[in-house]
């Protein structure tokens, strides 16, 4: 599926939430360091429940190692400073989607150096930003939906009732 980079996040109920998503839509989570956390936080832990196993993670020390492992890749930056949305692109399986601290975003330098891959998530008035968490959601159902939920329940069962 997709590949959903973090870099430097800071808030540890974020990417306890993106684990989550990970596990439920099957993309691989890469973390740039330093966290803002430790990877044994409770609320890191809670906030993933029980998904942790079910979900690859990935740890690098800088976003250069992330490109270096994945020269072939395509790469989106995902900032509220884009000129165009994300539902401007035509995402792929592999695609990494690229999401930075919540205090800053990703750095300039790096948005500079890749203008044509930034994307940003449209919102109403002066609102600065949407959640990481909501963020990468946002992003990857994006990605599903373009892809036609291809391999993903689309149909639930009520727990008592049925459907009529």
């Amino acid at each position: 599926m997709f590949n959903i980079v973090l870099v430097e996040p800071e808030i540890p109920q974020n990417t306890g939430n993106i684990v989550r998503t990970c596990a439920a839509t099957g993309c691989r989570l890469h973390l740039v360091l330093p966290l803002g956390f430790s990877v044994e936080d409770k609320y890191l832990k809670r906030a993933g429940l029980d998904y942790w196993n079910q979900a690859e993670i990935f740890y690098y020390d800088c976003f250069d190692e992330v490109k270096k492992a994945n020269p072939e890749a395509s790469f989106y930056f995902f900032t509220t400073k884009a000129l165009k949305t994300h539902c401007d692109v035509k995402y792929k399986e592999g695609d990494f989607l690229v999401f930075g601290k919540e205090t800053r975003g990703l750095p300039e330098e790096l948005l500079v150096k890749n203008a044509q891959q930034c994307v940003r998530i449209p919102m109403i008035g002066e609102t600065r930003s949407l959640n990481l968490s909501n963020s990468v959601a946002v992003a990857v159902y994006e990605g599903l939906r373009q892809d036609g939920f291809k391999g993903f329940k689309t149909e639930g069962k009520l727990h008592r009732l049925n459907w009529e």
